[in-house]
């Protein structure tokens, strides 16, 4: 078996790894391209993504809550599981909340600080434009009240409360953006998106928005 110098180990490897990543380079570059949308809104940063809230590092995340703070199935059932009992534990204390409203608790175990629950409308109870609005103003509030610089958004009520992911990207993302043209402290609010046709629905509609 004929040996080889190190220098011409190193050049063949060099030379598969350049051929591999010419070959990867256009799936990676629309990869990481089309799951991140930023715009800035006066000097603040409003941010779109696709990827799993519970793992955001943003001051608060915010979860898709039910009137009674108990954390269920969906975005609730996964900061239940990551972020330990101690989350429900604080919705206890609170108790019940209106659907429109936001409450505040720590993060447990996730790396976000604290948790906003705010409560969406479930599709068919009424007035359900409206109070998907108050839910994220009054989110968006609760973190001014409370001196977050960061929080990151789902997409609420769009899960088992069946409200159309359509209008809930039209709600949220004016509302946000109608509020960060305002005086905040928030520096960054993210939206979060679980699953590419739901990135692909809010970035569509923050093009028309912008």
């Amino acid at each position: 078996m004929a040996k080889w110098s190190k220098a011409t180990v190193c050049k063949t490897v060099i030379r598969r790894f350049e051929s591999a990543r010419r070959l990867l380079f256009p799936y990676l570059r629309g990869i990481t391209q089309a799951d991140i949308m930023k715009i800035n809104i006066e000097n603040r940063v409003l941010e779109l993504l696709e990827g799993d809230i519970t793992e955001m590092q943003t001051d608060a995340i915010v979860n898709a809550a039910n009137a009674q703070l108990i954390l269920g199935g969906g975005v609730a059932g996964a900061i239940k599981r990551k972020g330990g009992p101690k989350i429900q534990q604080e919705c206890n204390k609170i108790g019940p909340t209106f659907v429109g409203g936001a409450v505040i608790t720590g993060g447990g175990n996730l790396k976000a600080k604290y948790v906003i629950h705010a409560v969406g409308p479930r599709m068919g109870e009424g007035n359900e434009d409206e109070k998907l609005k108050n839910a994220t103003l009054n989110t968006l509030k609760l973190a001014d009240d409370n001196n977050l610089k960061s929080i990151s958004f789902p997409a609420i009520s769009t899960g088992i409360f069946g409200f159309p992911i359509e209008k809930c990207a039209e709600i949220m993302l004016k509302t946000t953006i109608d509020y960060l043209k305002g005086r905040t402290c928030l520096e960054k609010v993210v939206f979060c998106l679980f699953g590419r046709d739901s990135y692909r629905v809010f970035s569509d509609r923050l093009k028309l928005e912008i």
